[in-house]
């Protein structure tokens, strides 16, 4: 079966029947859940489901942002609240052990939600490194300031994800903590020196290098390469993402619609191939541009098709797990860190 490098979302909470005729006859590689795809438990493992039967795939990857905090696509009245990364960092910072082991149990209790659902890819951990005057895009989404500390919960973030069965998503690579805009809606330039990116937030993501999957940062590093963000810069992919970080796993892009990215749908699906990239990811459900996509996306295939492999093929089964006890001890860590901030 032919399989296209593309990640498409889907317009709402069951699919069109253009929609599936689009999805049988693109084949995408996987899928991505937004909060318009989801109304109850029962309506989601529907969706997802409907999907893996359109795709003739049951191991077809489907893939959802679920961090805590600001960034949960799935939230009251069915699913936790969980803590944004932020409070991880503060919690080590009193205890690093503790800080890791809520990192972990709060991940852990999130695999157990998605996998519930039949979804199989987390879009986590972060290992972005934020500082001052940049944008809040990321704010406090992130475990810390500094790298060792970011690299160290975000590996608890994905062992707790791991035991759960659940494929993390490292992102933003190489980094999106210094970005003075929203990606969404604008292209930030980061102008700091090569030296210092590579000592403080290309080393963050250096630890994480083995995980299974990573996400582009759309943010142009001068200093690397002024004319291309990350996204679609075969220097910063090849010399940085793929030499310097050394990770080697399976590479998509930020969502392709994004207005960081200039030129049309099919221009940018272009861009983020020939750059290096193994993957499209695109996020809107707006069936025009799932197609422009398709249409320029080629056959997963060559090293591409090994990485995606590789990466359904590491997913590990879900370990047993009592979720009332995990939930208690996540709640009485955050507690504790309440506690100290009083």
């Amino acid at each position: 079966m032919t399989i296209r490098a593309f990640i498409t979302g889907v317009s709402g909470p069951a699919l069109s029947p253009a929609e599936r005729a689009f999805i049988r006859d693109a084949a995408p590689w996987g899928f991505i859940l937004f909060k318009r795809n989801v109304q109850s438990p029962a309506q989601v493992t529907a969706l997802v489901d409907e999907l893996r039967d359109a795709a003739g795939r049951a191991d077809a990857p489907v893939l959802i942002d679920q961090e805590g905090g600001r960034v949960q696509r799935l939230g009251p009245p069915h699913w936790p609240v969980y803590p944004a990364g932020a409070a991880f960092g503060r919690l080590y910072d009193i205890d690093s052990a503790l800080g890791l082991e809520a990192a972990r149990l709060s991940a852990r209790l999130i695999a157990d939600d998605l996998g519930r659902l039949g979804i199989s890819v987390d879009c986590l951990p972060l290992a972005d490194v934020p500082v001052s005057g940049a944008d809040a895009v990321i704010g406090d989404r992130a475990y810390g300031e500094t790298a060792d500390k970011v690299a160290a919960i975000a590996r608890a973030v994905t062992e707790g994800l791991e035991q759960g069965g659940i494929l993390p998503v490292l992102k933003h690579i190489p980094g999106h903590g210094r970005a003075t805009a929203d990606t969404h809606f604008r292209l930030p330039t980061v102008d700091t020196p090569e030296s210092e990116l590579d000592a403080t937030d290309f080393a963050a993501f250096r630890p994480l290098a083995d995980l299974p999957m990573a996400m582009t940062a759309h943010v142009v590093f001068s200093a690397i390469d002024p004319a291309h963000p990350a996204t679609t810069s075969a220097t910063i992919i090849e010399r940085v993402i793929r030499s310097r970080i050394g990770f080697q796993g399976l590479l998509m892009s930020d969502d392709v619609s994004m207005n960081a990215l200039a030129g049309s749908i099919a221009e940018r699906t272009r861009a983020i191939i020939a750059a290096g990239c193994d993957i499209v990811l695109h996020c809107n459900g707006k069936l025009d541009e799932m197609q422009a996509v398709a249409a320029e996306t080629p056959a997963l295939s060559g090293a591409a098709l090994v990485r995606a492999d590789r990466a359904l093929a590491s997913r590990k089964p879900a370990g047993a797990f009592d979720r009332i006890a995990a939930r208690t001890e996540l709640d009485t860590l955050i507690n504790r860190l309440g506690s100290a901030n009083a």
